[in-house]
């Protein structure tokens, strides 16, 4: 078993303050202009989740990431509209008034851009991007890396202090457009194009990536690596062993569920079940 927690982790150390970071992630409900909003007040939106994210804060997290999962289904980037940004960038920053841990922004499906400009609105230290760099199949359709559009529009904003956390052979898509190269190969794409950290995956949200997939996964960057889908109090110990940090959500709400309420109680119980591998 090859352990790799003693690697560089400078994006995680300077974010967080700590070698493995715990990040709760909050699930922004449908906002206008996508398909499952049903007109409801914009404060009520912004109030669940400033709840999700204090619950997560009470609980004992290092940080949150903001999410429009709601938004289902998800467009392309090119079909994200203003209102996007908009509605994050206010949520942002409400949450950033009401916490002292560090932000991050995940704008779905797979767009930087936006991602950086609500992160410097709102005060976010760093944005995840499903595919950062090569392509593949999507839920969505074809899906390119856009680091080359996003690092020079990160540029143009002087936002240089935004960290990218990028997945490495992401969940939710087929990779057969890249088949002929090796997860190890991926994941060495997402160095060369300038990302701070890696993130491992399963196959959807809630499935975590295997310990074998995730040590590939690893081997193959000088980068903090993360677990960013399916971690819980079962397995959070074995994944710190192998990872500095964790992004988890489903497995903090009510009945498991991604689209429920956080539930504190779940929270302080996953916090204290990570106890042991954040001392080691």
């Amino acid at each position: 078993m090859q352990e790799i927690s003693d690697k560089t982790s400078s994006a995680i150390r300077e974010i967080f303050g700590t070698d493995k970071a715990l990040i709760g992630m909050i699930h922004c409900p449908a906002f206008p202009g996508a398909p499952r909003y049903r007109g409801k007040e914009m404060n009520a939106i912004y109030d669940t989740c400033l709840r999700d994210a204090e619950a997560l804060m009470e609980g004992g997290m290092h940080g949150l990431i903001i999410e429009n999962h709601g938004d289902i289904p998800f467009s392309k980037p090119e079909d994200i509209g203003p209102e996007t940004a908009a509605f994050m960038s206010v949520v942002t920053d409400r949450i950033a008034r009401a916490v002292d841990v560090p932000l991050g922004i995940n704008v779905l499906a797979n767009a930087p851009i936006p991602s950086f400009a609500i992160a410097m609105a709102g005060g976010a230290k760093f944005i995840r991007v499903n595919q950062w760099a090569n392509a593949y199949v999507a839920n969505e359709g074809f899906m390119e890396g856009r680091a080359a559009q996003a690092m020079r529009y990160r540029s143009m904003l002087r936002a240089e202090h935004i960290r990218v956390f990028a997945d490495s052979h992401v969940k939710h898509g087929a990779h057969a457009i890249t088949a002929d190269r090796t997860i190890e190969e991926l994941t060495r794409d997402l160095a060369f194009f300038d990302a701070d950290a890696v993130i491992a995956t399963g196959q959807r949200t809630g499935n975590t990536a295997s310990i074998e997939e995730i040590e590939e996964i690893g081997a193959a960057t000088h980068l903090p690596l993360l677990v960013g889908s399916g971690v819980s109090k079962e397995n959070i110990v074995k994944i710190l062993k192998r990872t500095n940090g964790v992004i988890v959500a489903s497995s903090l709400k009510h009945g498991g569920v991604w689209w429920n309420p956080v539930d504190i109680e779940r929270v302080k119980a996953f916090v204290a079940a990570a106890g042991p591998a954040l001392k080691g």
